[in-house]
Order: structure tokens, then sequence, then C-alpha cells
């Protein structure tokens, strides 16, 4: 028994991760029947069936459970020689070829586009290409290499690096919201105010929960308006239209120029975001610099925030 190509241990751990051959060779760019061939010849070579196959879905057999730990370690091992090679020819760290990413709607269009441009303003090796969108699709299923995502990772395969691990939901609303309506002084009285609430894929998201110093709570609010954009809903809280519940680093230049305030200073919800990439193999020098890059512009957003400042043991 032998593996002579390392490439199909790739398309071996993506497709156990995926749980789905058409998933994975849309990822790898591959036809379902180039994967099944790879994981056919592997097997060969095992000489032991390492899938179970029905129509619709994949698993892994016995041997392929077996084998899983192993080949994520020997891709691992692979990537850390290969890094420590562009590392040293290139100290850099630059990014070349194709750039596949996936960002937040409200914080991609109003923050992170100007700072990818000015990353990449010397990078004339990269081709930017972007998914601007609230949608949480798994990565294997979008034709990108990594995201930008709130929240820890949906698969313990992926990698994520921290870009702001304090950053946190607060409560915000317009000046002339809050004269009409005044302010809620308790998270009880969110109920009798016009909430403005987001739509995550098919789930409304009414329930807010909202972490004190000395206990959480979760509130059923209530409101005239719901979008599935994270930057329509900014949008009317600027408008005075109602209260918002959004990440801080979504709405740090509006309280910084004052058309929002914040609400219950002492209530939020920890929103950490991450720059999340599906393999080790994607860590380059040149990605880890744009991660340190992008995190030092989310702390400096953050500065005025006490409770979402970076501390030294966070990294960035």
């Amino acid at each position: 028994m032998k593996i002579n190509r390392l490439d199909d241990l790739q398309v071996f751990v993506a497709a156990a991760e995926a749980g789905s051959f058409t998933d994975v060779a849309r990822h790898l760019h591959l036809t379902p029947a180039a994967v099944s061939a790879v994981v056919k010849r592997l097997e060969q070579a095992l000489g032991t069936r390492l899938f179970e196959r029905s129509t619709r879905h994949v698993r892994l057999s016995e041997a392929g459970e077996r084998l899983l730990a192993p080949a994520r370690q020997a891709l691992q091992a692979l990537a850390q020689c290969e890094g420590a090679l562009q590392d040293a020819n290139d100290p850099a760290g630059r990014l070349a070829g194709p750039l596949r990413m996936a960002l937040p709607s409200d914080l991609g269009r109003h923050q992170l586009l100007g700072w990818l441009a000015e990353f990449l303003a010397d990078d004339e090796a990269v081709s930017l290409e972007l998914r601007v969108s609230d949608r949480l699709s798994h990565l294997l299923e979008q034709p990108v290499d990594l995201a930008v995502r709130y929240g820890e990772p949906d698969d313990s395969g992926f990698i994520a690096l921290p870009l702001a691990p304090r950053n946190a939901r607060v409560l915000v609303a317009s000046p002339a919201y809050l004269a009409r309506h005044g302010a809620p002084q308790t998270p009880a009285e969110l109920r009798r105010h016009n909430c403005l609430r987001f739509v995550l894929g098919e789930a409304l998201y009414s329930r807010w929960r909202l972490e004190g110093a000395a206990a959480a709570q979760t509130v059923e609010v209530r409101g005239r308006h719901q979008a599935d954009d994270g930057a329509v809903v900014r949008q009317w809280a600027v408008q005075g239209l109602g209260i918002a519940y959004k990440s801080a680093l979504d709405v740090a230049d509006d309280l910084a120029a004052g058309r929002l305030v914040r609400l219950l200073p002492g209530w939020s919800e920890p929103a950490p975001l991450n720059l999340v990439v599906v393999s080790r193999q994607q860590l380059t020098p040149g990605l880890r610099r744009l991660a340190a890059f992008l995190a030092r512009r989310c702390q400096a957003l953050l500065a005025p925030l006490p409770e979402c400042r970076q501390t030294p043991e966070d990294g960035g």
C-alpha cells in the first residue's frame, strides 16, 4: 500500500470535511467525476474503502476515519515546509494570484473595501474577487478561499485568524429617534420601542441577548422594519427609524460622528471577528500579513469603546 500523490490526500480530506463530492469539486474547480476518480485511486492504492456512498451523501468508512487525522497532519506538515520556504524567499510576505474573499455586507462595504484597497495598493500580482453578503453559506459551497466572519467557524476543520476578538454587538439609535421616543433605561424597555430587526438566512433575529456585568437577559423585540442586509439596518438607525443591535465595528464611525448614540452601555453581546480559511495550506506569510493589517485597522476603529479594546494576549 502506497500513496503516490499528496493532491489525492488533499481531495480526501476536503471530501471528508464536506461530506459531498459535488461541493468539493466546486471548491477545487474539478468535476464530481474527477473527485470520485481521485478517491477511487486512493482507495486502490491503500487497498480499502474510504467512503460509504449513497445517492446524495458520502460518509467516511471505518478505514477513512483512521486515515483522516494522519492525512491532515501530513498536509499541515507540507504547508509548514512550503510556508518556511516562501517566507525565506519572500520576507515581505506578498500575496499573488486570485484572492477570493467573502465579506459581511455592512462592514464589507463600509470599512473592508477601503482597507483591502490600501493593503493591495502595491500588490499588482493579486486579482481580488469578492462575495459581499450576510448569508453564511458553508465555505466549501462558495467559490472563495477565505471569509471575514463574525463568530466562530461553523466547521472545526477551518482555521480562524482573530481580527477583533473583543468586538461586541451594541444598542444604538439616532439623536432624532431618542428626541421623539426617549431612551430605554433597562433591557426590558426595548419591548416598547421600534426595533430594527435583522434576517439571517431564513431566520428573523428578534430575540436579542444582552450580557451585563452580573447577568444576561434575552428580550423578544418588535418593530416595523426588518431586512436581510446589515447595511440597511444601520442606515435605518441613522435615519431615525428605530433602535438597532449592531456590531460595534459597523457603527463605530456613526458613534464618533454623533449620527448614532450608544444605549444601555453596560449591556452588549460578544461578536468576535475572524478571518476564516478552509485549510492550513492557505496560511501563507502574505495571508498572515493581511490578517495582521486588518486586525490593526479593527483595533483603531474600536479604540473609543473600552470593552472592545484589544489586550496584549489577544495578539494581532
